[in-house]
Protein backbone atom coordinates (compact mmCIF):
# COMPACT_ATOMS: atom_id res chain seq x y z
CA UNK A 1 0.00 0.00 0.00
CA UNK A 2 1.26 3.63 -0.94
CA UNK A 3 1.78 5.97 1.85
CA UNK A 4 -0.41 8.49 0.56
CA UNK A 5 -3.33 5.60 0.47
CA UNK A 6 -2.94 4.37 4.21
CA UNK A 7 -2.94 8.14 5.18
CA UNK A 8 -6.28 8.61 2.96
CA UNK A 9 -7.77 5.45 4.92
CA UNK A 10 -6.55 6.81 8.34
CA UNK A 11 -8.23 10.12 7.82
CA UNK A 12 -11.48 8.32 7.29
CA UNK A 13 -12.10 6.97 10.78
CA UNK A 14 -13.51 8.78 13.87
CA UNK A 15 -13.42 8.80 17.33
CA UNK A 16 -9.06 8.01 18.73
CA UNK A 17 -8.74 6.17 15.20
CA UNK A 18 -5.48 5.19 13.62
CA UNK A 19 -4.38 1.71 11.38
CA UNK A 20 -1.58 0.25 12.58
CA UNK A 21 0.82 -1.11 10.67
CA UNK A 22 0.21 -4.64 11.97
CA UNK A 23 -3.27 -5.09 10.79
CA UNK A 24 -2.02 -4.63 7.39
CA UNK A 25 -0.14 -8.05 7.59
CA UNK A 26 1.11 -9.12 4.42
CA UNK A 27 -0.19 -9.49 0.99
CA UNK A 28 -2.72 -12.64 1.07
CA UNK A 29 -1.40 -15.35 -1.60
CA UNK A 30 -4.26 -17.69 -0.52
CA UNK A 31 -1.62 -20.29 0.11
CA UNK A 32 -2.57 -20.25 3.65
CA UNK A 33 -5.73 -22.51 4.33
CA UNK A 34 -7.71 -22.32 7.44
CA UNK A 35 -6.41 -24.83 9.62
CA UNK A 36 -9.04 -27.42 10.66
CA UNK A 37 -10.23 -27.52 14.25
CA UNK A 38 -8.57 -30.62 15.62
CA UNK A 39 -5.79 -29.29 14.46
CA UNK A 40 -5.63 -25.89 16.45
CA UNK A 41 -6.69 -27.80 19.51
CA UNK A 42 -3.73 -30.25 19.48
CA UNK A 43 -1.24 -27.19 18.83
CA UNK A 44 -3.07 -25.15 21.29
CA UNK A 45 -2.54 -27.87 24.12
CA UNK A 46 0.90 -28.04 23.21
CA UNK A 47 1.14 -24.70 24.01
CA UNK A 48 -1.24 -25.35 27.64
CA UNK A 49 1.34 -28.11 28.39
CA UNK A 50 4.16 -26.20 27.68
CA UNK A 51 3.29 -23.17 30.05
CA UNK A 52 2.03 -25.19 32.58
CA UNK A 53 5.85 -27.85 32.68
CA UNK A 54 7.70 -23.91 33.01
CA UNK A 55 5.06 -22.90 36.20
CA UNK A 56 2.52 -20.88 34.67
CA UNK A 57 -1.02 -20.76 37.07
CA UNK A 58 -2.86 -19.93 34.21
CA UNK A 59 -2.49 -20.16 30.20
CA UNK A 60 -4.96 -18.51 27.35
CA UNK A 61 -3.82 -19.26 23.87
CA UNK A 62 -5.11 -17.43 20.38
CA UNK A 63 -4.57 -18.68 17.21
CA UNK A 64 -5.59 -16.41 14.07
CA UNK A 65 -5.62 -16.33 10.66
CA UNK A 66 -7.04 -12.50 10.13
CA UNK A 67 -7.74 -11.41 5.89
CA UNK A 68 -8.25 -7.78 5.17
CA UNK A 69 -9.10 -6.38 1.66
CA UNK A 70 -9.53 -2.38 0.85
CA UNK A 71 -10.42 -1.16 -2.85
CA UNK A 72 -9.47 2.30 -3.26
CA UNK A 73 -11.03 4.45 -5.93
CA UNK A 74 -10.75 8.10 -7.62
CA UNK A 75 -12.92 8.87 -9.83
CA UNK A 76 -12.78 6.95 -13.33
CA UNK A 77 -9.63 5.08 -11.90
CA UNK A 78 -8.86 2.20 -9.73
CA UNK A 79 -6.05 3.48 -6.67
CA UNK A 80 -5.12 0.21 -5.08
CA UNK A 81 -6.21 -3.09 -4.08
CA UNK A 82 -4.90 -4.45 -0.61
CA UNK A 83 -5.26 -7.69 0.07
CA UNK A 84 -3.79 -9.15 3.61
CA UNK A 85 -3.22 -12.08 5.64
CA UNK A 86 -1.83 -12.45 9.38
CA UNK A 87 -1.17 -15.53 10.44
CA UNK A 88 0.21 -16.91 14.01
CA UNK A 89 -0.53 -17.58 17.70
CA UNK A 90 -0.37 -15.63 21.08
CA UNK A 91 0.02 -17.20 24.30
CA UNK A 92 -0.70 -15.44 27.43
CA UNK A 93 -0.14 -16.68 30.72
CA UNK A 94 0.04 -15.88 34.72
CA UNK A 95 3.02 -16.96 36.79
CA UNK A 96 4.19 -15.87 40.06
CA UNK A 97 0.75 -13.73 39.74
CA UNK A 98 1.80 -11.62 36.99
CA UNK A 99 0.90 -11.54 33.31
CA UNK A 100 3.97 -12.64 30.55
CA UNK A 101 2.68 -12.46 26.42
CA UNK A 102 4.58 -14.09 23.69
CA UNK A 103 3.88 -14.93 20.34
CA UNK A 104 4.81 -16.38 16.88
CA UNK A 105 4.44 -16.55 13.52
CA UNK A 106 5.22 -19.75 13.05
CA UNK A 107 2.54 -21.66 13.43
CA UNK A 108 4.33 -25.53 14.28
CA UNK A 109 5.05 -27.50 17.63
CA UNK A 110 8.04 -26.08 18.38
CA UNK A 111 7.80 -22.67 18.12
CA UNK A 112 4.34 -22.47 20.22
CA UNK A 113 6.00 -24.73 22.53
CA UNK A 114 8.72 -22.27 22.69
CA UNK A 115 6.40 -19.38 22.75
CA UNK A 116 4.70 -20.78 25.86
CA UNK A 117 8.26 -20.79 27.69
CA UNK A 118 8.87 -17.29 26.48
CA UNK A 119 5.57 -15.95 27.94
CA UNK A 120 6.12 -17.68 31.11
CA UNK A 121 10.12 -16.03 31.50
CA UNK A 122 8.82 -12.68 30.79
CA UNK A 123 6.11 -13.16 33.50
CA UNK A 124 8.93 -14.12 36.17
CA UNK A 125 10.79 -11.58 35.25
CA UNK A 126 8.28 -9.00 35.24
CA UNK A 127 6.78 -10.52 39.02
CA UNK A 128 9.69 -8.58 40.91
CA UNK A 129 7.98 -5.39 39.57
CA UNK A 130 4.31 -6.68 41.14
CA UNK A 131 3.17 -5.03 43.67
CA UNK A 132 -0.23 -7.00 43.99
CA UNK A 133 -1.00 -10.63 42.24
CA UNK A 134 -3.44 -10.75 39.35
CA UNK A 135 -7.08 -11.39 40.50
CA UNK A 136 -9.09 -13.24 37.79
CA UNK A 137 -13.08 -13.56 37.53
CA UNK A 138 -13.82 -16.85 37.07
CA UNK A 139 -15.18 -18.11 33.85
CA UNK A 140 -17.26 -21.02 32.95
CA UNK A 141 -15.64 -24.13 30.93
CA UNK A 142 -17.40 -23.99 27.57
CA UNK A 143 -15.69 -27.25 26.47
CA UNK A 144 -15.43 -26.84 22.54
CA UNK A 145 -17.93 -24.62 20.92
CA UNK A 146 -17.91 -22.51 17.71
CA UNK A 147 -19.97 -19.75 16.71
CA UNK A 148 -19.44 -17.79 13.25
CA UNK A 149 -21.27 -14.22 12.07
CA UNK A 150 -24.53 -14.89 10.72
CA UNK A 151 -24.12 -13.78 6.84
CA UNK A 152 -26.02 -13.73 3.86
CA UNK A 153 -23.24 -14.33 1.43
CA UNK A 154 -18.72 -13.95 2.26
CA UNK A 155 -17.89 -10.79 0.80
CA UNK A 156 -14.52 -12.33 0.47
CA UNK A 157 -15.72 -14.75 -2.15
CA UNK A 158 -17.49 -11.80 -4.12
CA UNK A 159 -15.07 -11.19 -7.15
CA UNK A 160 -13.41 -7.96 -7.30
CA UNK A 161 -14.54 -7.30 -10.57
CA UNK A 162 -18.19 -7.31 -9.40
CA UNK A 163 -16.85 -5.05 -5.92
CA UNK A 164 -14.48 -2.52 -8.44
CA UNK A 165 -17.89 -2.29 -10.54
CA UNK A 166 -20.04 -1.09 -7.65
CA UNK A 167 -17.79 1.77 -7.02
CA UNK A 168 -17.36 2.64 -10.63
CA UNK A 169 -21.50 3.01 -10.38
CA UNK A 170 -20.98 5.26 -7.53
CA UNK A 171 -18.61 7.45 -8.31
CA UNK A 172 -20.26 7.94 -12.01
CA UNK A 173 -23.41 8.64 -9.98
CA UNK A 174 -22.01 11.64 -7.97
CA UNK A 175 -19.93 12.47 -10.85
CA UNK A 176 -23.11 13.03 -13.13
CA UNK A 177 -24.91 14.08 -10.47
CA UNK A 178 -22.43 17.49 -9.88
CA UNK A 179 -19.59 16.33 -7.96
CA UNK A 180 -16.20 17.24 -9.05
CA UNK A 181 -14.30 14.93 -6.94
CA UNK A 182 -15.28 11.33 -5.55
CA UNK A 183 -13.35 8.47 -3.81
CA UNK A 184 -15.51 5.42 -2.82
CA UNK A 185 -13.92 2.27 -0.58
CA UNK A 186 -14.93 -0.49 0.41
CA UNK A 187 -13.33 -2.11 3.60
CA UNK A 188 -13.53 -6.04 4.56
CA UNK A 189 -12.17 -8.17 7.65
CA UNK A 190 -12.37 -12.09 8.56
CA UNK A 191 -11.19 -12.90 11.37
CA UNK A 192 -10.77 -16.48 12.14
CA UNK A 193 -9.75 -16.91 16.01
CA UNK A 194 -9.34 -20.15 18.23
CA UNK A 195 -9.27 -19.33 21.55
CA UNK A 196 -8.67 -22.13 24.20
CA UNK A 197 -7.60 -21.69 27.83
CA UNK A 198 -6.24 -24.06 30.88
CA UNK A 199 -9.52 -23.36 31.90
CA UNK A 200 -10.91 -26.04 29.52
CA UNK A 201 -12.68 -24.29 26.71
CA UNK A 202 -12.12 -24.53 23.21
CA UNK A 203 -13.88 -21.78 21.06
CA UNK A 204 -13.60 -20.91 17.80
CA UNK A 205 -14.85 -18.35 15.96
CA UNK A 206 -15.26 -16.23 12.53
CA UNK A 207 -15.97 -12.87 12.76
CA UNK A 208 -17.24 -10.98 9.53
CA UNK A 209 -16.99 -6.88 9.28
CA UNK A 210 -18.05 -4.69 5.87
CA UNK A 211 -17.77 -0.86 5.54
CA UNK A 212 -18.71 0.73 2.17
CA UNK A 213 -17.45 4.52 2.05
CA UNK A 214 -17.10 7.47 -0.12
CA UNK A 215 -16.85 11.12 -0.09
CA UNK A 216 -18.05 13.36 -2.62
CA UNK A 217 -16.99 16.87 -3.38
CA UNK A 218 -18.85 19.73 -5.04
CA UNK A 219 -16.54 23.40 -5.76
CA UNK A 220 -18.32 26.83 -6.88
CA UNK A 221 -15.44 28.24 -8.95
CA UNK A 222 -17.12 31.84 -8.64
CA UNK A 223 -16.36 31.51 -5.03
CA UNK A 224 -13.56 29.52 -4.67
CA UNK A 225 -15.03 27.36 -2.26
CA UNK A 226 -16.02 23.69 -1.97
CA UNK A 227 -18.06 21.41 0.36
CA UNK A 228 -17.88 17.72 0.64
CA UNK A 229 -20.50 14.88 1.92
CA UNK A 230 -19.50 11.54 3.42
CA UNK A 231 -21.04 8.52 2.99
CA UNK A 232 -24.30 7.49 5.59
CA UNK A 233 -23.19 4.62 5.37
CA UNK A 234 -23.02 2.00 9.05
CA UNK A 235 -19.99 0.08 8.69
CA UNK A 236 -21.44 -3.35 9.87
CA UNK A 237 -20.90 -7.20 11.30
CA UNK A 238 -22.19 -8.38 8.17
CA UNK A 239 -21.67 -10.22 4.81
CA UNK A 240 -22.02 -8.88 0.99
CA UNK A 241 -25.94 -8.91 1.46
CA UNK A 242 -25.54 -5.63 3.03
CA UNK A 243 -25.20 -3.76 -0.17
CA UNK A 244 -27.82 -6.02 -1.82
CA UNK A 245 -31.48 -3.66 -1.52
CA UNK A 246 -32.04 -0.35 -1.50
CA UNK A 247 -32.15 2.30 1.22
CA UNK A 248 -35.80 1.66 3.45
CA UNK A 249 -36.71 5.31 3.71
CA UNK A 250 -36.09 9.00 4.18
CA UNK A 251 -37.12 11.81 6.23
CA UNK A 252 -37.91 14.79 4.21
CA UNK A 253 -36.39 13.89 1.50
CA UNK A 254 -32.64 13.15 3.10
CA UNK A 255 -31.84 9.76 2.98
CA UNK A 256 -30.46 8.41 6.76
CA UNK A 257 -32.40 5.17 7.66
CA UNK A 258 -30.14 2.93 6.40
CA UNK A 259 -30.66 -0.37 8.24
CA UNK A 260 -29.86 -3.96 7.09
CA UNK A 261 -29.12 -3.00 3.67
CA UNK A 262 -27.25 -0.03 2.36
CA UNK A 263 -27.87 1.38 -1.45
CA UNK A 264 -24.45 2.83 -2.35
CA UNK A 265 -25.47 4.44 -5.28
CA UNK A 266 -28.60 5.54 -3.95
CA UNK A 267 -26.32 7.06 -1.27
CA UNK A 268 -23.91 8.40 -3.76
CA UNK A 269 -26.35 10.46 -6.46
CA UNK A 270 -27.88 12.42 -3.00
CA UNK A 271 -24.60 13.38 -1.60
CA UNK A 272 -23.37 14.80 -4.90
CA UNK A 273 -26.31 17.06 -4.56
CA UNK A 274 -26.16 17.92 -0.82
CA UNK A 275 -22.87 18.62 -1.46
CA UNK A 276 -23.73 21.96 -3.99
CA UNK A 277 -26.81 22.59 -1.71
CA UNK A 278 -23.92 23.02 1.12
CA UNK A 279 -22.12 25.83 -0.81
CA UNK A 280 -25.36 27.78 -1.22
CA UNK A 281 -26.89 26.99 2.30
CA UNK A 282 -27.37 29.80 4.69
CA UNK A 283 -24.19 30.20 7.40
CA UNK A 284 -25.85 29.36 10.95
CA UNK A 285 -26.45 31.77 13.35
CA UNK A 286 -24.79 31.43 16.57
CA UNK A 287 -26.67 30.88 19.42
CA UNK A 288 -28.99 27.97 21.56
CA UNK A 289 -30.91 25.95 19.66
CA UNK A 290 -32.73 22.30 20.00
CA UNK A 291 -31.16 19.68 18.40
CA UNK A 292 -32.64 16.71 16.59
CA UNK A 293 -29.52 14.12 15.97
CA UNK A 294 -29.99 11.69 13.24
CA UNK A 295 -28.59 8.40 14.40
CA UNK A 296 -26.08 8.70 11.48
CA UNK A 297 -25.03 11.26 13.73
CA UNK A 298 -25.46 10.27 17.33
CA UNK A 299 -23.78 7.24 17.31
CA UNK A 300 -19.87 9.48 17.24
CA UNK A 301 -21.28 11.15 20.53
CA UNK A 302 -22.28 8.34 22.44
CA UNK A 303 -18.78 6.96 21.06
CA UNK A 304 -16.73 9.58 22.50
CA UNK A 305 -18.73 10.77 25.65
CA UNK A 306 -20.57 7.70 26.67
CA UNK A 307 -18.42 4.66 25.45
CA UNK A 308 -14.70 5.88 26.21
CA UNK A 309 -15.27 7.55 29.08
CA UNK A 310 -16.55 4.33 30.86
CA UNK A 311 -13.66 2.47 29.93
CA UNK A 312 -12.45 0.83 33.30
CA UNK A 313 -8.89 1.41 32.56
CA UNK A 314 -9.41 5.01 31.40
CA UNK A 315 -11.48 5.37 34.75
CA UNK A 316 -8.03 4.15 36.61
CA UNK A 317 -5.77 6.10 34.54
CA UNK A 318 -4.19 3.25 32.66
CA UNK A 319 -4.91 4.97 28.82
CA UNK A 320 -3.71 8.79 29.95
CA UNK A 321 -1.43 8.59 27.19
CA UNK A 322 -4.09 7.43 24.37
CA UNK A 323 -6.96 10.06 24.06
CA UNK A 324 -6.90 10.82 27.92
CA UNK A 325 -8.58 9.45 31.63
CA UNK A 326 -12.33 10.20 32.56
CA UNK A 327 -14.56 12.48 34.19
CA UNK A 328 -16.58 9.99 35.29
CA UNK A 329 -14.57 7.96 38.06
CA UNK A 330 -15.07 5.85 40.51
CA UNK A 331 -16.11 8.03 43.45
CA UNK A 332 -19.47 9.38 41.02
CA UNK A 333 -20.15 5.74 40.21
CA UNK A 334 -19.89 4.80 43.90
CA UNK A 335 -22.91 7.63 45.16
CA UNK A 336 -25.34 5.70 43.13
CA UNK A 337 -26.72 8.90 42.39
CA UNK A 338 -24.69 10.26 39.57
CA UNK A 339 -26.55 12.01 36.82
CA UNK A 340 -24.95 10.79 33.75
CA UNK A 341 -28.11 12.09 31.83
CA UNK A 342 -31.77 12.54 32.17
CA UNK A 343 -34.34 9.81 33.47
CA UNK A 344 -34.89 8.99 29.45
CA UNK A 345 -31.12 8.19 29.36
CA UNK A 346 -30.53 4.15 29.21
CA UNK A 347 -27.16 3.41 27.72
CA UNK A 348 -26.46 -0.04 27.40
CA UNK A 349 -22.97 -2.08 26.24
CA UNK A 350 -23.83 -5.22 24.67
CA UNK A 351 -21.72 -7.80 22.25
CA UNK A 352 -24.14 -9.31 21.56
CA UNK A 353 -26.39 -7.64 19.15
CA UNK A 354 -26.81 -8.98 15.41
CA UNK A 355 -25.20 -7.26 12.73
CA UNK A 356 -23.16 -5.28 14.77
CA UNK A 357 -19.35 -4.32 14.57
CA UNK A 358 -18.97 -5.71 18.08
CA UNK A 359 -20.93 -9.21 17.88
CA UNK A 360 -19.28 -11.91 18.65
CA UNK A 361 -19.98 -15.02 20.56
CA UNK A 362 -17.19 -14.82 23.33
CA UNK A 363 -14.35 -12.53 23.95
CA UNK A 364 -11.00 -12.93 23.70
CA UNK A 365 -10.16 -14.39 27.04
CA UNK A 366 -12.71 -16.84 26.72
CA UNK A 367 -15.70 -15.29 28.62
CA UNK A 368 -19.62 -15.57 26.96
CA UNK A 369 -20.48 -11.89 25.90
CA UNK A 370 -23.77 -10.46 27.39
CA UNK A 371 -25.32 -7.18 27.98
CA UNK A 372 -25.58 -5.29 30.85
CA UNK A 373 -26.55 -1.21 31.81
CA UNK A 374 -24.04 1.78 31.98
CA UNK A 375 -26.93 4.40 32.89
CA UNK A 376 -29.65 3.55 33.87
CA UNK A 377 -32.54 6.07 33.71
CA UNK A 378 -29.86 8.54 33.87
CA UNK A 379 -27.89 7.26 36.60
CA UNK A 380 -24.17 6.19 36.14
CA UNK A 381 -24.85 2.36 37.38
CA UNK A 382 -21.69 0.61 35.70
CA UNK A 383 -18.65 0.27 33.34
CA UNK A 384 -16.58 -1.71 31.24
CA UNK A 385 -14.59 -4.70 32.77
CA UNK A 386 -12.62 -7.64 31.90
CA UNK A 387 -11.58 -10.17 34.03
CA UNK A 388 -8.96 -9.01 35.78
CA UNK A 389 -10.69 -5.86 36.38
CA UNK A 390 -14.28 -6.57 37.53
CA UNK A 391 -12.80 -7.37 41.17
CA UNK A 392 -12.18 -3.58 41.84
CA UNK A 393 -16.13 -3.11 40.75
CA UNK A 394 -17.28 -5.68 43.77
CA UNK A 395 -18.01 -7.80 40.72
CA UNK A 396 -17.32 -11.88 40.23
CA UNK A 397 -18.06 -12.27 36.77
CA UNK A 398 -16.32 -10.79 33.53
CA UNK A 399 -18.21 -7.89 31.40
CA UNK A 400 -16.78 -10.12 28.65
CA UNK A 401 -15.57 -7.00 26.47
CA UNK A 402 -11.83 -8.19 26.44
CA UNK A 403 -10.11 -8.05 22.57
CA UNK A 404 -6.84 -8.43 20.80
CA UNK A 405 -6.60 -6.79 17.10
CA UNK A 406 -4.36 -9.55 16.41
CA UNK A 407 -2.87 -13.23 17.21
CA UNK A 408 0.44 -10.77 18.20
CA UNK A 409 -1.10 -8.02 20.01
CA UNK A 410 -2.09 -8.65 23.97
CA UNK A 411 -5.75 -8.88 24.51
CA UNK A 412 -7.09 -5.89 26.75
CA UNK A 413 -10.42 -4.22 27.69
CA UNK A 414 -12.35 -2.76 24.24
CA UNK A 415 -15.03 -1.11 24.42
CA UNK A 416 -18.13 -3.21 23.48
CA UNK A 417 -21.35 -1.69 21.29
CA UNK A 418 -22.59 0.56 23.51
CA UNK A 419 -25.80 2.12 22.51
CA UNK A 420 -28.97 4.62 23.27
CA UNK A 421 -31.74 2.63 24.47
CA UNK A 422 -34.73 3.30 22.36
CA UNK A 423 -37.98 5.34 24.01
CA UNK A 424 -40.70 3.32 24.93
CA UNK A 425 -43.78 5.82 23.86
CA UNK A 426 -44.43 6.00 19.89
CA UNK A 427 -42.54 8.63 18.76
CA UNK A 428 -41.19 9.22 14.76
CA UNK A 429 -38.57 11.42 13.87
CA UNK A 430 -41.50 13.76 11.62
CA UNK A 431 -43.23 14.03 15.00
CA UNK A 432 -40.78 14.66 16.94
CA UNK A 433 -39.62 17.76 15.23
CA UNK A 434 -43.44 19.19 14.84
CA UNK A 435 -42.68 20.42 18.74
CA UNK A 436 -39.62 22.11 17.65
CA UNK A 437 -40.03 25.80 17.13
CA UNK A 438 -36.24 26.56 16.77
CA UNK A 439 -33.71 24.06 16.44
CA UNK A 440 -31.47 22.34 13.79
CA UNK A 441 -31.46 18.70 12.23
CA UNK A 442 -27.85 16.67 12.13
CA UNK A 443 -27.21 13.91 9.67
CA UNK A 444 -24.00 12.63 9.58
CA UNK A 445 -20.91 12.49 11.39
CA UNK A 446 -18.44 15.17 11.10
CA UNK A 447 -15.52 16.47 12.68
CA UNK A 448 -15.32 16.55 16.48
CA UNK A 449 -12.88 17.16 19.56
CA UNK A 450 -13.64 16.12 22.71
CA UNK A 451 -11.16 16.99 26.06
CA UNK A 452 -8.57 14.49 27.93
CA UNK A 453 -11.10 13.56 30.32
CA UNK A 454 -14.11 13.09 27.69
CA UNK A 455 -16.10 15.43 29.17
CA UNK A 456 -16.20 19.17 27.32
CA UNK A 457 -16.41 18.86 23.34
CA UNK A 458 -17.76 20.19 19.71
CA UNK A 459 -18.94 18.33 17.21
CA UNK A 460 -19.93 18.43 13.59
CA UNK A 461 -21.92 16.54 10.94
CA UNK A 462 -22.50 16.33 7.33
CA UNK A 463 -25.77 17.82 6.83
CA UNK A 464 -27.70 20.40 9.06
CA UNK A 465 -31.48 21.57 8.16
CA UNK A 466 -32.72 24.68 10.00
CA UNK A 467 -36.37 23.61 11.79
CA UNK A 468 -38.83 26.71 12.55
CA UNK A 469 -42.16 26.58 14.09
CA UNK A 470 -42.11 22.60 13.65
CA UNK A 471 -40.65 22.90 9.83
CA UNK A 472 -37.46 22.34 8.13
CA UNK A 473 -36.91 25.33 6.42
CA UNK A 474 -33.79 25.07 4.67
CA UNK A 475 -29.98 23.73 4.81
CA UNK A 476 -27.65 25.30 6.65
CA UNK A 477 -23.87 25.27 6.78
CA UNK A 478 -20.79 26.09 8.98
CA UNK A 479 -22.77 24.10 11.92
CA UNK A 480 -21.01 22.65 15.40
CA UNK A 481 -22.12 22.61 18.47
CA UNK A 482 -20.35 22.51 21.85
CA UNK A 483 -21.27 21.34 25.53
CA UNK A 484 -19.98 18.68 28.18
CA UNK A 485 -20.72 14.69 28.43
CA UNK A 486 -22.97 15.80 31.53
CA UNK A 487 -24.88 18.89 30.52
CA UNK A 488 -25.66 17.31 26.99
CA UNK A 489 -26.72 14.04 27.83
CA UNK A 490 -29.74 16.08 30.87
CA UNK A 491 -30.55 17.70 28.03
CA UNK A 492 -32.09 14.59 26.31
CA UNK A 493 -36.05 15.25 26.26
CA UNK A 494 -37.00 12.81 23.60
CA UNK A 495 -35.94 9.79 21.99
CA UNK A 496 -37.80 8.00 19.08
CA UNK A 497 -38.91 4.48 19.39
CA UNK A 498 -37.59 1.14 18.18
CA UNK A 499 -38.91 1.64 14.83
CA UNK A 500 -36.44 4.25 14.07
CA UNK A 501 -33.40 2.53 15.73
CA UNK A 502 -30.33 1.84 13.98
CA UNK A 503 -26.45 1.30 14.07
CA UNK A 504 -23.69 3.74 13.68
CA UNK A 505 -19.88 2.27 14.17
CA UNK A 506 -16.29 2.73 14.49
CA UNK A 507 -14.54 0.57 11.68
CA UNK A 508 -11.15 1.27 13.47
CA UNK A 509 -11.34 2.84 17.04
CA UNK A 510 -7.97 3.08 18.40
CA UNK A 511 -6.59 2.38 21.53
CA UNK A 512 -3.61 1.72 23.58
CA UNK A 513 0.50 1.30 23.77
CA UNK A 514 0.93 -0.20 20.87
CA UNK A 515 -1.99 0.66 19.27
CA UNK A 516 -4.78 -1.43 18.74
CA UNK A 517 -8.08 -0.59 16.81
CA UNK A 518 -11.41 -2.76 16.87
CA UNK A 519 -14.19 -2.58 15.66
CA UNK A 520 -17.84 -1.08 17.48
CA UNK A 521 -21.19 -0.37 16.86
CA UNK A 522 -23.76 2.38 18.76
CA UNK A 523 -27.17 2.24 18.44
CA UNK A 524 -29.91 4.35 18.85
CA UNK A 525 -32.93 6.12 17.47
CA UNK A 526 -33.35 9.98 16.49
CA UNK A 527 -33.04 12.44 19.64
CA UNK A 528 -33.77 15.37 20.65
CA UNK A 529 -31.53 17.32 22.95
CA UNK A 530 -32.79 21.34 23.70
CA UNK A 531 -30.79 24.16 24.30
CA UNK A 532 -27.31 23.23 22.98
CA UNK A 533 -24.71 26.18 22.09
CA UNK A 534 -24.07 25.92 18.71
CA UNK A 535 -21.23 27.66 16.95
CA UNK A 536 -20.66 28.95 13.30
CA UNK A 537 -17.51 27.42 12.19
CA UNK A 538 -16.69 29.37 8.94
CA UNK A 539 -12.95 30.28 8.64
CA UNK A 540 -13.45 34.18 8.44
CA UNK A 541 -10.25 35.16 5.94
Amino acid sequence: MKRRDFLRIGGIGVGAMAIPLSVLGRPFTGLLEPVDTAEKKRLADIALNAARAKGATYTDVRIGRYLNQFIITREDKVQNIVNTESYGTGIRVITNGTWGFAATSEVTPESIAKAAEQAVAIAKANSKFQDEPVILAPVKNYGEISWKTPIGENAFDVPISEKVDLLMAVNDAAMKNGANFVNSFLFLVNEQKYFASSEGSYIDQDVHRIWPNFTVTAIDPDKGKFKTRNSLSSPMGMGWEYLDARAESKIFGVTTRYGNHYDMVEDATMAAQQAQEKIKAKSVEAGKYDLILDPSHLWLTIHESVGHPLELDRVLGYEANYAGTSFATLDKWETKSFNYGSELVNLIADKTQPKSLGAVGYDDEGVKCKKWALVKDGILVNYQAIRDQVHILGENESHGCCYGDSWSSVQFQRMPNVSLAPGKEKLTPEQMIKDVEKGIFIVGNGSFSIDQQRYNFQFGGQLYYEIADGKIVGMLRDVAYQSNTQEFWNSCVGICDQSDYRFGGSFFDGKGQPGQISAVSHGCSTSRFNGVNVINTERKV
